[in-house]
């Protein structure tokens, strides 16, 4: 008897629309999901009610923008991601003495360069890159890369 092939059908799967939103840019829903809670770590940082968990939330965008930037894509942001490095260290270190998570009038205007570059980075790559991008951050912060800040060393 001959064997025959047994073919799996994905129904749950759209191949081409998977290929499809795979080569856009990223969906404005999901973007604003990102948005809504950077610009709420912003607004925190602005009003000095900021902790740990919007401290992580800006690094993550810090590596996140500097990965795409030492790739190539906005390579201007790397300026922005300096000052904001050093805003973030010494918010960290004003935590540990005196309990309060704020920056400085340069380290929040800092913070906001910061997040108009990544955005603009984020609108100009497809999902794909964007999601690369994202692994390629997270494989050098568990390197401990030293231009890497990880995001639970406060």
């Amino acid at each position: 008897m001959k064997k025959r092939c047994k073919r799996k059908v994905w129904v749950k799967v759209d191949p081409i629309q998977h290929a499809i939103d795979g080569a856009r840019v990223s969906d404005d829903k999901l973007l604003n999901r990102l948005r809504v809670r950077e610009l709420a770590a912003i607004e925190a940082f602005r009003t000095g009610t900021a902790g740990l968990q919007e401290w992580a939330d800006m690094t993550g965008v810090l590596n996140v923008c500097e990965t795409m930037a030492r790739s190539g894509i906005g390579p201007e942001a790397l300026e922005a991601c300096k000052k904001e490095d050093q805003a973030l260290i010494d918010a960290g270190v004003r935590f540990e003495s005196l309990g309060r998570m704020v920056l400085s009038g340069e380290g929040l205007q800092a913070l906001r360069d910061l997040y108009a570059y990544h955005d603009l980075q984020r609108q100009s790559v497809s999902r794909a890159e964007f999601w690369r991008q994202i692994e390629r951050t997270q494989k050098r912060v568990k390197s401990k890369a030293p231009e890497v800040r990880d995001m639970s060393e406060v």
